[in-house]
């Protein structure tokens, strides 16, 4: 009799290709789990969505494996497709934010276990004009400094903190002038970080996106960080994203289902830690509960 069909897609390359070395315990943890599996390494940028769009009928389940734009690209592909899938994910990237949110094992073993033991959750995705995104959309400083900070800064400062300190040393950095429009409100003014986020983490960094951050709320947390003025202004800064005790003269932190942002000149934003364009206009839209993906089962 026919087992069940899964398709298995991987980076090879992400997390220093670790993969390679648990491979073979994968395979043998989804076929012992009563699949028949279908193994799919990525070759360039993109495929993944490619793959799980254009997958055949009959899977019950897509699993992929790589860092979290490896998952952006599979989900991407699972909306082009119009066909629902429950998406396992086992996590080899360097930072792993939304697998940190969903409270998936470390161990690339375990979480492939997880992939098809575990149970499904409802979570929200999020649509920027024409993409998809499942955890982060941003633009700013943040977008245009690398995420491999060095572990000692990290850990004193946080990865928001650290950028913003590094604003001392840049001198001038550029900010941009927007209109933001949510559902309850209307912001303009200059801004050198924004986020909008579904997510515990960023960066590796846990509570910097808010302390009641529910997955399936329909709902994004907004995080914009004013230009700072002065070096006080800075300080202010620092010490609020340091203590989570927000200063509203310096940032807007809101929640909501729908954000508009509009600015005279092209911004760059990253979705999912991948390039995301550049825009003058964008329009992002909260999914409730429209991607079911296997959580722990405890």
């Amino acid at each position: 009799m026919a087992g069940k069909k899964l398709l298995f897609i991987y980076n090879p390359r992400a997390g220093k290709g670790q993969i390679k070395n648990n491979l073979t315990d994968i395979l043998d943890i989804f076929t012992k789990a009563g699949y028949l599996v279908t193994a799919r390494p990525t070759q360039y940028a993109g495929e993944a969505v490619e793959l799980a769009r254009d997958r055949e009928d009959g899977y019950e389940l897509v699993v992929c494996s790589g860092g979290d734009g490896t998952l952006d690209e599979v989900v991407s592909g699972l909306m082009k497709s119009g066909r629902e899938c429950p998406v396992g994910y086992v996590p080899a990237g360097s930072t792993n934010d939304f697998a940190n949110s969903l409270h998936l094992p470390k161990s690339m073993k375990r979480s492939a276990a997880v992939a098809v033991e575990g149970r499904p959750f409802l979570c929200d995705v999020g649509t920027f004009n024409d993409r998809t995104f499942v955890y982060i959309a941003a633009f700013g400083l943040l977008t245009e400094v690398s995420y491999e900070t060095p572990q000692e800064i990290k850990n004193v400062l946080g990865h928001l903190a650290y950028v913003l300190e590094s604003i001392k040393k840049l001198g001038a950095v550029r900010s941009f002038r927007l209109k933001v429009t949510a559902e309850e409100t209307v912001i303009e003014g200059d801004f050198l970080y924004g986020m909008v986020t579904n997510s515990t983490s960023v960066a590796g960094f846990k509570g910097i996106t808010g302390k009641f951050v529910d997955l399936s709320d329909g709902l994004f947390e907004v995080t914009l960080i004013r230009r700072p003025k002065n070096l006080e202004e800075i300080n202010r800064t620092l010490s609020a994203l340091a203590t989570q005790d927000i200063d509203t003269s310096l940032m807007y932190c809101f929640k909501t289902a729908r954000l508009e942002v509009e600015s005279e000149d092209e911004i760059s934003w990253t979705l999912d830690g991948e390039f995301g364009g550049r825009h003058t206009a964008v329009l992002i839209e909260n999914r409730k509960q429209t991607l079911s993906i296997m959580t722990p089962a405890e």
